[in-house]
């Protein structure tokens, strides 16, 4: 059986940190990997996390299971985080593993209640989604979304491609801090893509991964918000790996909003798609997030932890435009500051990219999407200079 296997193509981003870890160089910048690190290269444990566990340890009394869907209580801490308040008869909700076991989960959801959907995703978008999309056999299609001359948005060809969009179709949306590229849609944006797709008969599907690390945590929720409140259903997929700072312990959600008649039938599907996949999910960053949501001191220290990471990545965005305006005495890199979330993808070509890593020992995604939590305020001046040397 097993000899019938082909191989399978590498992770690019797993491929760039094997060819880091195993760079003899001193002054070896990485900004590929995708998770949070503070000036001297560490992902950190929040604080609140800390006590959090200090108190599950004082108290935890069983590691039996949990319900198919999760423990109730982080279900509707999460969706109050999200949406505010006054969701409970209309969002249907199951713990997952991360925001990947969200993404797939919702994929399921779709591909159960109807099979023929199409799937848009945006160009770029996160290379999970259309992996996933493909590998479920679903039928996909793109949005144009991001301008190379620009670096911005393209408004024109997102209105444009969506107008295409057929009744009953999924259209993935990006909640905020759109990864790869760190472009966002305005208020006003956003209010127009909501008019077109609700007057399409579409279904919205928003992946919110970064909530809190653009333009704060309640402004981080108002376009899924919008969305929510604009749509009969609409389908989110959130994580906690980044604002909790809990990469490891794969806690996501997925929320399913319904019709207060259609709740109970929907809860059941996506309970029965637990059960098909890992039956009961993890509990231990749940426990985590709901400890913290659900006691005022906790969610005060982590609002404002989280609150100094959002202004470090703010910060390091702003010396990055500045230093690369001076090095490269041009504006061409301005949009680095406009940018919001850990990502921009930059604009060079895959050479020069080849060139930073090979001359530079500066590693980034062969798109020139970078991170901006990899860097701090010694290496940013490092990154433009190289930058400046092999796009000049």
């Amino acid at each position: 059986m097993l000899e019938a296997l082909n191989p399978q193509p590498q992770d690019k981003i797993l491929q760039l940190i094997a060819l880091y870890r195993d760079d003899p160089r001193d002054g070896k910048i990485d900004l590929g990997v995708g998770v949070y690190k503070d000036a001297t290269g560490l992902t950190p444990v929040m604080r609140a996390v800390k006590a959090a566990e200090k108190k599950l340890w004082d108290t935890e009394k069983t590691k039996t299971y949990t319900g198919l869907a999760g423990e109730p209580a982080y279900n509707a801490a999460m969706v109050g985080m999200i949406l505010g308040e006054g969701w409970a008869d209309r969002a249907a909700s199951v713990a997952t593993p991360g925001g990947t076991g969200a993404i797939r989960q919702a994929l399921e959801l779709i591909k159960l209640a109807t099979p023929n959907a199409t799937v848009w995703i945006s160009a770029p978008t996160w290379p999970n989604h259309p992996s996933i999309i493909k590998y479920l056999g679903m039928k996909m299609a793109e949005y144009r979304y991001f301008d190379a001359e620009t670096r911005g948005v393209d408004f024109a060809g997102v209105m444009e491609d969506l107008a295409k969009v057929a009744k009953g179709d999924v259209v993935l949306l990006h909640g905020c801090c759109h990864n790869p590229t760190g472009a966002n849609l305005n208020t006003d944006q956003w209010q127009q893509v909501v008019t077109l797709l609700a007057a399409k008969g579409a279904v919205p599907m928003v992946d919110l991964a970064y909530q809190g690390f653009g333009d704060g945590l309640e402004e981080d929720a108002a376009a899924t918000r919008l969305v929510a409140n604009g749509f009969p259903e609409v389908l989110i997929a959130a994580s906690c790996s980044k604002n909790f700072g809990i990469y490891r312990e794969r806690t996501g959600i997925l929320i399913a909003l319904t019709s207060v008649d259609r709740k109970a039938v929907v809860q059941g599907n996506l309970n029965f798609l637990n059960r098909q996949n890992y039956s009961f999910p993890p509990d231990h960053g749940a426990r985590l997030v709901t400890m913290i949501l659900e006691d005022a001191a906790l969610t005060a220290d982590w609002k404002a932890e989280l609150e100094e990471v959002r202004q470090n990545m703010l910060g390091l965005r702003t010396q990055l435009a500045a230093e690369l305006r001076k090095a490269t005495n041009s504006d061409r890199f301005d949009f680095v500051a406009d940018h919001r979330g850990m990502f921009s993808r930059l604009g060079l070509t895959e050479d020069q990219v080849i060139r930073l890593r090979e001359e530079h020992a500066i590693y980034m995604v062969g798109d020139s999407r970078i991170n901006i939590a990899g860097l701090n305020a010694q290496t940013v001046p490092v990154l433009a200079a190289a930058i400046a040397k092999v796009a000049g």
